[in-house]
Parts: structure tokens; sequence; C-alpha cells
């Protein structure tokens, strides 16, 4: 793969090129400022509130359809590959003995499972590879929808100008109700997870009741009637993570980092297969985050300068059985960066941005959907099967593969000047067509 020794970005079409700020140093904002950077335009710097990143969360998919872009943005990709499971299969499971109901190349789901604080770095790293300013401890207080720049404001009172912000600040962002023009609240999935990453000590691995899932990367997943598991490993059974998704009708305070009750969690395992239930058992302490949604957003676009531009979880958060909150995040990226690279001038930044929102809405809503699909024939599938029929496993399987060979940028070319005509005819009847 390429690496950002040998790499050279693209020359900017536009003179002076296109100024760009990020907000949010997530793996969203990161592939943003990856991706503005390879298309030539200048980055001014990627915003983040926090001061520091720590190794928080736990397993994280990337499939093909993200490689494939950060391979051609100049990054070593194989550095991910390297540190992420390393299993070829995946395996579903019956909820209460672990009876096999389907395997599947680990490829068709999730492509390459790492550790979250993992591949963060190595898009953090990439990021200052390109000497790339990352600002830490920069909170974005207000922003400005204006033309011929937009702008924001930081909490020390610090205004920045850019030609394009960026808005990839979370499902929590704060440029979202700017964009809507009202403040969007969380709606309850009626689900929730509880989630566990850690290191098995020694005598775990020694178990013979504990260690079948420990000894090597492997991934699995345990269905049964509104509920399931999932399992994988890392560094060859060393770091060992389990989540498990089930039914949640309570009040959902949006938080990820909520600890989880250790006791409700040893009653929803007593029904499981005891070769993963016993570690589930043994866990310590995990955390309880509550799966709450938004409705798809008629825009994704601030409607005055059309300068301020949202990505990834701001505007398209996948449910975790999607595996493809990530890729999508870092598709949207290309897309974004390709459009402002095809526009003639500055004063067309409204027409990248509307035709950006345009290619980009169908698809990430497909593959939202398609988490959404995943859970409920997981959920679905056992409860009206006799004990002696066996599943068939193609109702089980994840269908993730048809995601993979897009080419994000590509498209984008392609597509790009009937989409364009549809945006032009908006701006001269006045009127944005919302996006759903």
């Amino acid at each position: 793969m390429n690496s950002a020794k040998n790499y050279t970005p693209l020359t900017s079409p536009h003179k002076p090129p296109l100024t760009a700020i990020v907000i949010g140093a997530g793996l969203g904002g990161c592939a943003a400022a990856l991706a503005l950077h390879h298309h030539g335009h200048n980055v001014l710097c990627v915003l983040d509130k926090v001061r520091a990143f720590s190794r928080l969360g736990d397993s994280l998919g990337l499939g093909e359809n993200a490689f494939k872009l950060l391979a051609r943005w100049g990054c070593d990709t194989d550095e991910i590959k390297r540190i992420g499971n390393q299993a070829p299969n995946m395996t579903i499971r019956r909820w209460k003995d672990g009876k096999v109901l389907a395997v599947q190349p680990l490829m068709d789901m999730a492509g390459y499972i790492g550790h979250r604080g993992d591949y963060h770095d190595c898009f953090l790293k990439w990021v200052k590879e390109r000497d790339i300013p990352i600002r830490m401890g920069c909170e974005v207080v207000a922003f400005r929808d204006v033309d011929p720049q937009a702008s924001i404001t930081l909490r020390s009172g610090e205004v920045l100008h850019a030609d394009i912000i960026v808005a990839a600040d979370g499902i929590k962002s704060l440029a979202r109700p700017l964009v809507l023009g009202v403040k969007d609240d969380p709606v309850s999935s009626g689900y929730a997870c509880f989630r566990a990453f850690f290191k098995p000590g020694p005598e775990w691995r020694r178990d013979e009741k504990l260690n079948r899932y420990m000894m090597e990367d492997c991934v699995n997943f345990w269905i049964g009637p509104e509920q399931h598991l999932v399992q994988n490993t890392l560094r060859g059974g060393e770091e060992f993570n389990w989540i498990i998704t089930h039914r949640d009708e309570g009040d959902v305070p949006e938080s990820w980092f909520q600890e989880g009750d250790m006791e409700e969690v040893r009653r929803l395992v007593e029904t499981l297969d005891p070769d993963i239930a016993g570690i589930v058992r043994r866990t310590e302490k995990c955390l309880d985050w509550k799966i709450c949604y938004r409705e798809p957003l008629p825009s994704w676009v601030s409607a005055d300068s059309h300068r301020i531009a949202l990505l990834g979880d701001s505007c398209h958060a996948h449910l975790p059985t999607s595996a493809q909150g990530a890729s999508q995040a870092v598709e949207s990226a290309g897309v974004l960066a390709t459009c402002l690279s095809l526009i003639r001038d500055t004063e067309d930044v409204r027409v990248a941005t509307r035709t950006y929102e345009k290619i980009r809405f169908p698809r990430t809503r497909q593959s939202q959907m398609n988490g959404k699909d995943l859970r409920d024939r997981w959920h679905g599938a056992l409860k009206t099967v006799d004990e002696d029929k066996e599943i068939e496993p193609e109702d089980v399987m994840i269908r993730n593969r048809w995601l993979y060979s897009y080419d994000a940028e590509e498209d984008t070319r392609t597509r790009w000047e009937e989409v364009r005509a549809v945006v032009d005819e908006e701006f001269r009847v006045g009127k944005i067509v919302p996006l759903c």
C-alpha cells in the first residue's frame, strides 16, 4: 500500500485552493481531513473539544469500501490490517447451546475488526503525517452561516473562517441543530447494549471452562429471541470483547460511558450457551449503552451559505449490527472532497455540498437499514422454529458484501453532471428539495 513518504496529493483545481476546517477528530473527522488533503484542498485544522484521546470503546469494523479510499489517499492500510482480527471466518450460533447455524467469511460483515482506539491512532497518525494541525481542547460554541466564508467561534473567543466547514462532531453534533433549524432529540430504539472489552488473565486462558474462545482470534455471534451476543478476540486471544444487545424500553440517557449492572447481565445470560456465558459471568465490569436513533435528516447542509456540511455520525449514524458506521463516514469524506474538486470556483461550494448530500443520502440510508434488517432477522429467526428443525443458513447470514465493491469517488465523478444539474435547477427556482 501507499505510505505518506512516497505519496503526493492531487493538485488543487482552484487557485488558491479551497480552505477547510474539520470539527471533530474522530474517525470521520480524520477521514474528512485525509480526503480533502488528497484532493488538493487546504485543511486549516482539525478541531476537537477533548484535551487528549484515550483508548476508548471496543471493536470496530472497516470494510474494503473504506480501505480502497484510504489507500488511494496515501494511507498505509496494512497498519490496520496487522492490528485487526485475523480470523478468516465468523460463526453464527444458537443462543442456548452454541449450535452452529451459519459460517461466513469475516469480510462478509465488517471487513477488518479491531479496537476503535487502535484504529483511531492510525487515522490520527496519517493526518499528522500530512502536517494537518490537530488542535485539541478547542470547543466550538457558535457558527456563522455566511458568505463568502462561514466561520466558527471557539470557547476561547477565537474566530476561524473557511470556505467549507465539515462538522464531523458525532451523534451529539452542535452543527446539526443549525442545519435543521431545530433541535432533534434522540429516540429510543427499544434496545440497549452491554459492552465489555478486557484482557483475560492467564488463569482464564488456562481454565478449560472459559478458554474456548480465548486461544486465537475468532468472531462469533449467539442469536436468540430479541437478543444477541457478539464476541471477538484480538492479538491472538489476548484481548476479548463481548457485546449483548437486548430489549430495553426504558428511558434513554444518551451516554457511551454509563457503567453497566453486571447482575442484570448475569440474569440475561442464564439461558446462554455455557461456553460463552461463563466468560460473561466472570467479567468484572461493562458499559451500558442505550441504542438511540434519530430520524433521517432532511438536509446535511446549512441553509444560508451552504458552506457547513455534516459528515459521519452527525448525519448518518448506524446501528452496531450494520458494521458500517466508520466505513460510511470514510465514503462520505471521499464524496464531499471529490465534489469540492469538481466545482469551478469558491462561489460554487454550495453546489458541491448540495450534490454531496444528494449522492450520499440514499446509500447511507440503505446501509443503515441493512443493520436494522440483520438485527430483526437474528432476533426473530428462532422464535417459531421447533427444536429439531434446521435453520436455513441464509436466513441468519450477514448481507454486507454488496457494500464493498462500491467506489465512492468514482461514483461521484460518474454522477456529477446529472446530480449537479438537479442542484442547479433547485437553486434557480429557489427551493432545495429535502432529502426525505
